[in-house]
């Protein structure tokens, strides 16, 4: 899988690398207009218990909870949340034998995809019953929606939107940083306008044009994963919610004891 050498260089002044990475090709020196995006930092607002058993692949903030999905076979789970606790006020387990990824809410329903199932399915959100269930090509990763479609995102440098209803995929966008694909778009929220996506094995945020693809800025959440609490290299920073209501944005791990609200700076140290 191919990474935008921009971003190479992005996780090498973080002291950080892509584990299993490939060696970076050669790339033609970016146009004066293709500079790489910007690197911000962080600072935490909060700290909340977080489910030290959850391997955390979606995230969502509505209506005064926190909705998340877990993976892993046979540990797979669509879960409302309380914020201040942690505590998991109501779970379903996905089918037998999947994995399961990504989720986000449309209407009174949630939607989840898996990752190499090529099956997703419709919840009804009160009650966390399964109400249907839709297919799709290839490996499922992260979800989010802009009001109008469902994006979707693949583990490639590719999102796709869907039409809501139908769940079949209209178009595609291809997310790029100084011109170079951005591989590994994991979970994914949209903010303010922007598709925040975590980069896989990385502790980075990509922040994204969703009209154009290309990376507007990086999020640095090198420190925050360092403290987190994480106990192996699966352990990686997944997970983003934001409460647009108060602007909160949150953000955590797979297995991570703790979920942080933080809010940005444009300096790269927390």
């Amino acid at each position: 899988m191919r990474i935008a050498l921009s971003f190479l260089l992005i996780l090498a002044a973080c002291g950080q690398a892509p584990v299993n990475a490939p060696a970076a090709e050669a790339q033609p020196v970016p146009a004066a207009s293709e500079t790489p995006a910007p690197v911000q930092g962080f600072r935490i607002v909060n700290t909340y218990p977080h489910d030290p058993r959850a391997f955390t692949q979606g995230l969502f903030w509505l209506d005064g909870h926190l909705y998340e999905s877990t993976g892993q076979i046979g540990e797979s789970t669509i879960r409302r949340v309380e914020l201040e606790t942690g505590r998991v006020l109501q779970s379903v387990d996905i089918p037998p034998g999947m994995f399961g990824e990504g989720i986000v809410n449309w209407g009174d329903q949630i939607i989840n995809i898996t990752w190499q199932n090529q099956t997703g399915f419709r919840w009804d959100r009160r009650t966390l019953r399964r109400i249907g269930q839709w297919r799709y090509r290839g490996e499922g990763w992260g979800l989010t929606q802009n009001g109008r479609e469902i994006i979707m995102s693949d583990g490639s440098n590719e999102l796709r939107f869907l039409d809501p209803e139908t769940l079949q995929e209209r178009r595609r966008l291809t997310v790029t940083d100084a011109g170079a694909p951005v591989e590994r778009l994991n979970e994914i929220e949209w903010v303010d306008g922007e598709i925040y996506a975590n980069v896989w094995l990385t502790p980075m945020i990509a922040r994204i044009d969703p009209e154009t693809g290309r990376v507007r800025g990086w999020i640095d959440l090198t420190a925050l994963a360092a403290q987190s609490g994480r106990r192996g290299t699966d352990d990686v920073l997944n997970g983003i919610a934001w409460d647009a209501e108060r602007r909160r944005l949150f953000v955590t791990g797979k297995y991570w004891p703790r979920l942080y609200e933080i809010e940005l700076t444009s300096s790269r140290e927390p």
